[in-house]
């Protein structure tokens, strides 16, 4: 099935277009919320399928991999078949998919049933920038873009919220079965508003498929295991550095078959080699490193040591959401009259700050409220950060490697936050080990699933625990700031028209 190949709008926006983003922003929202959700109810998930933290993660990194590895080929996907197929059969896996989570009897069957949800949210994903860059000429698109990073911005922060909510009136499988009917009535609305945009024909690089999925699948399993493994044999001689090193080779050599491949690669290493590309791929990682990764323990800090309910936790994050969520369509608009850079880079050295001063201020005695108000810091960076860069990495792509472009940039996004996911998992449970007294079953505690703290003397080792492992993040985002810090303005903006 393929999609008409009616001409595309370049100077002006096409009047479908605005209907076409509304129409996907729902879609998007639920696939990223998805990210985050499981966040909030790692206790209850824990205590439910009676499995343990690490077993828990691998549902968010599951989910986070699936979702990361199909990326690169999900984007031609949508210029062979048009985004418009491609999205609406994505979001079809997603919702059965969800439908199956909320069944699961035991953390593999969930794991499983993530892995496929993973797969409807890689289908969907890149069609959402496709249709953006392809519909909105460079110049008003960065008003669409501010709609679509403030879905992505917001989205994120409000999963751990939404999930505490449906975990304390429903029960922890309702952060499932809640995607049903919002991915009917968005399946429902994609299909009558999305176009059908011009296809290009594209031939399917399998081996780059498979070396790609098979090098990130061993880099992050053996970061996540590693510590479970204690760094040591996983089965015969096979240890866990083996395990990373082999995934790291088998990357490099899909990095070389791209190179040399007779037939098209799924990625163009032409891209890399544009500034504003590979520098936006860059901050971007870092930030969706840091979001999908801070929200970890930080809700166990506020579960475990300061014995809060899940709702009330994910509350404290509300200020970050709401704030963000107001200021990106503003920010989107602010990028027809400044560069992505004058926004991004103060955005991305907010962020790390009031991070870090999150992380600091993560005692046992500490004011909730206190907490609450340093994520409206957080928010804020936040909100700077997604439009600029993302209209970084698009607005000097031509037309023919749009669709390699945007599943590029997506699947460093989610590369980056399943590989986050997996770096503070082993972070964590390390810290852990060396702050808390020998023999304290703290990873017990936090999987109660119970709102009771931890006994005091265990208190002060736990938050320090875990506020040293957000330092983790808040460098990451330091190490984005620079990325940012080197950004040339748009090719429109320096009176290059060329792909406008």
């Amino acid at each position: 099935m393929t999609e008409s190949t009616a001409p595309e709008a370049r100077t002006e926006t096409d009047p479908r277009a605005w209907r076409a983003l509304w129409a996907m922003v729902l879609g998007f929202f639920m696939i990223l919320v998805d990210a985050t959700i499981v966040s909030t109810a790692i206790p209850a998930i824990t205590a439910g399928l009676h499995t343990d933290i690490s077993g828990v993660l691998w549902v968010t990194s599951g989910y986070l991999l699936a979702y990361a590895v199909p990326l690169l080929i999900t984007g031609r996907l949508g210029d062979r078949f048009g985004p418009r197929t491609v999205y609406l059969w994505g979001l079809v896996v997603f919702t059965a998919a969800s439908l199956w989570c909320g069944f699961a009897q035991d953390v593999t069957g969930l794991v499983t049933a993530r892995v496929v949800q993973g797969l409807g949210a890689a289908l969907m994903s890149p069609q959402t920038m496709t249709v953006i860059t392809r519909m909105f000429p460079a110049r008003t698109r960065g008003s669409a873009l501010g709609i679509w990073g403030a879905t992505a911005g917001v989205a994120t922060l409000v999963g751990p919220l939404l999930g505490g909510i449906l975990v304390d009136l429903a029960g922890w499988r309702w952060i499932f079965w809640v995607n049903v009917p919002v991915g009917v009535f968005a399946l429902w609305r994609a299909a009558r508003h999305l176009p059908r945009l011009p296809v290009r024909s594209h031939s399917l690089d399998v081996l780059g498929v498979v070396l790609s999925g098979v090098g990130l699948f061993l880099v992050v399993f053996g970061i996540q295991e590693g510590q479970a493994f204690h760094w040591s044999t996983v089965a015969g001689p096979v240890t866990i550095p083996v395990v990373i090193g082999a995934g790291a080779v088998v990357f490099v050599g899909f990095l070389v078959w791209q190179a040399f491949t007779p037939a098209e690669p799924l990625v163009p290493l032409g891209l890399l080699r544009q500034r504003n590309f590979t520098l936006a791929n860059t901050a971007m990682a870092a930030v969706s490193l840091t979001v999908n990764s801070m929200i970890i323990p930080a809700m166990l800090y506020l579960q475990v040591v300061r014995g809060l309910d899940p709702t009330v936790a994910a509350l404290s994050y509300a200020p970050m959401s709401l704030l963000s969520a107001v200021l990106a369509p503003v920010v989107g608009r602010a990028l027809t009259r400044v560069t992505p850079r004058c926004l991004a880079l103060p955005g991305m050295i907010v962020m790390a700050a009031g991070l870090a001063g999150y992380a600091l201020s993560m005692r046992p005695g500490a004011s909730v409220g206190l907490l609450a108000a340093l994520t409206l810091v957080i928010g804020l960076g936040s909100a700077l950060i997604w439009s600029p860069v993302s209209l970084t990495a698009t607005s000097d792509l031509a037309p023919d490697v749009v669709g390699a472009g945007s599943g590029v940039f997506n699947a460093t996004r989610q590369v980056a936050a399943a590989v986050g996911s997996a770096m503070m998992a082993v972070l964590m449970q390390a810290r852990l080990a060396a702050t808390l007294p020998p023999g304290a079953d703290a990873a017990g505690a936090a999987s109660g699933g119970s709102a009771q703290p931890l006994p005091e003397q265990l208190q002060a080792g736990f938050a320090l625990a875990m506020t040293q492992s957000l330092m983790l993040p808040v460098a990451v985002l330091v190490l984005g700031a620079v990325a940012t810090a080197f950004f040339r303005a748009p090719r429109w903006s320096r009176g290059d028209t060329a792909g406008a």
